[in-house]
């Protein structure tokens, strides 16, 4: 027997209402909007011990948010029991939940929604919603997505001639994968023509199933878009999809172009995370829009001051205000943002945010004794996707002055590819004031490649975790 999700009618208008409402609201407006949702989740953090522990001392009515010290995840899930609202809620009764792959989607005590992290910035988490926060979830998701077929949104408001496949790991309790299986469970009528196509299986078996789905909209990994775009173009996936959604992983502007130019159809970007699902969303005009009504974020320096508006920070500290049970305040999620001031034409009071990656996949390398010269994902991956046309690989730093560049990880890449990508790679390091920099080829099977649980692989691996990967060939370069 399929057992239903929390769902809660009243709460899920009254969070619809009031994420619509916003939309009337000037920018002091929204800042009061703000001031109190924060009230309220102090209020409710001082049911939780280790967050009474931080506001002790404080005048609740005068606290800042500034006032209150940063969190980080290995500290909360070490604390969980302090660390949570409601005591009837443990670690290990959650950890044994998630580990049953037949419980996803399932409520967990009978009234929470439950989903893990990948723990891909190195400490999984896992993480519980009530029905006050799934209605929050579920508004934004609803209300801040673009329209990318107006007309058939006319024509079909509620999507019931569209075929959806999500492609990610369907085996675990990830926020996708359970958000799926929620819709399925609550829309009967949709739940036929609702699809979890799991990426780790091979790539052939991947393109039958999907071939056989027909989804009218893809939902999937940036990087797993790009595959499958690849896939199409070469002719051996046979897809025709009208809407390409993507979220998880940095979008760059060539991969964007790539997706759409191969299946002629609109691809709309989202950022959120296990922290907070649907952080922000695009509009109309492509620009990711903070959905600061309901989570605020705090962009740092690498010396943990505040970022002012327009300058990319080194990481970001988020704030959930929807979520009274399992409270975020100030915990420190990873990733590098910017937070812009100024106002989109598209119109709206939320603010343009760009998400440039986590701080963690940095790479340092340089001669020993010299300068060390420091290397962004989205740098990288921009040079290897624009001017080499390469969207499937690894970089691994296997010492100071040496990388290797794993390519094949789920498709054949030509050896010209290959040569042009270890190429340009070679000439962006030099211009960077990187030099004597070796660059190491490998053709690699997947299962060869580190994964996270979740089974995405980091596009980008520091020194200081090395991973044991073996080569097939070796092409150096300096």
């Amino acid at each position: 027997m399929t057992t239903r999700p929390p769902f809660d009618p009243w709460l899920a208008a009254q969070a619809t209402s009031e994420v619509a409402a916003v939309s009337t609201l000037d920018t002091q407006a929204l800042s009061a909007l703000q001031a109190r949702r924060l009230h309220r989740l102090l209020t409710a953090a001082q049911s939780s011990p280790l967050y009474r522990e931080r506001m002790a001392g404080h005048d609740l009515a005068a606290l800042r948010l500034q006032d209150l010290p940063i969190v980080h995840k290995a500290e909360l899930m070490h604390r969980f029991s302090d660390w949570v609202t409601d005591p009837a809620v443990t670690l290990e009764a959650l950890q044994r939940f998630t580990a049953d792959p037949t419980q996803i989607g399932d409520p967990f005590l009978g009234r929470y929604t439950v989903w893990e992290s990948s723990g891909s910035s190195g400490e999984p988490g896992i993480f519980i919603q009530d029905a006050a926060a799934m209605a929050v979830h579920d508004a934004l998701e609803c209300l801040r997505r673009p329209t990318l077929r107006p007309y058939q949104k006319l024509l079909d408001p509620w999507a019931l001639s569209d075929t959806m496949a999500f492609v990610g790991a369907t085996g675990g309790h990830f926020a996708s994968t359970v958000s799926v299986e929620r819709l399925r469970r609550l829309n009967p009528m949709l739940a036929p023509r609702l699809h979890s196509v799991s990426f780790l299986q091979p790539l052939r078996q991947l393109v039958a199933q999907l071939e056989g789905i027909q989804p009218t909209v893809l939902a999937t990994y940036p990087s797993m878009a790009v595959l499958l775009a690849a896939e199409a173009l070469a002719g051996r996936l046979h897809l025709s999809p009208q809407e390409i959604w993507t979220g998880g992983e940095n979008l760059s502007p060539g991969m964007r172009r790539f997706i759409s130019d191969t299946w002629g159809c609109p691809v709309a970007d989202s950022y959120g995370a296990s922290e907070f699902l649907s952080m922000a969303s695009e509009c109309r005009h492509g620009h990711l829009h903070l959905n600061s009504d309901w989570v605020l974020l705090e962009p740092l320096d690498a010396h943990g001051q505040p970022v002012p508006p327009g300058q990319a920070s080194e990481s970001v500290l988020l704030t959930n205000l929807a979520n009274l049970v399992q409270p975020l305040i100030r915990y420190e999620l990873g990733d590098r943002i910017t937070l812009h001031d100024q106002r989109c034409a598209c119109g709206s009071v939320l603010p343009v945010i760009e998400v440039n990656g986590r701080h963690q996949d940095s790479l340092r390398v340089g001669a020993p004794g010299q300068r060390r010269v420091t290397l962004l994902p989205l740098a990288i991956s921009t040079v290897l996707e624009e001017q080499a046309g390469l969207f499937d690989f690894q970089l691994v730093q296997q010492g100071p002055q040496d990388l290797t560049l794993h390519t094949g990880l789920r498709s054949v890449v030509s050896a010209d590819t290959v040569d042009r990508a270890c190429a340009v790679l070679a000439e962006f390091l030099t211009q960077q004031g990187a030099h004597g920099v070796r660059i190491h080829h490998s053709s690699t099977a997947q299962a060869a490649v580190p994964l996270g649980p979740s089974g995405k692989a980091q596009r980008l691996v520091p020194l200081r975790r090395p991973q044991a990967l073996t080569s097939t060939t070796t092409r150096p370069r300096t």
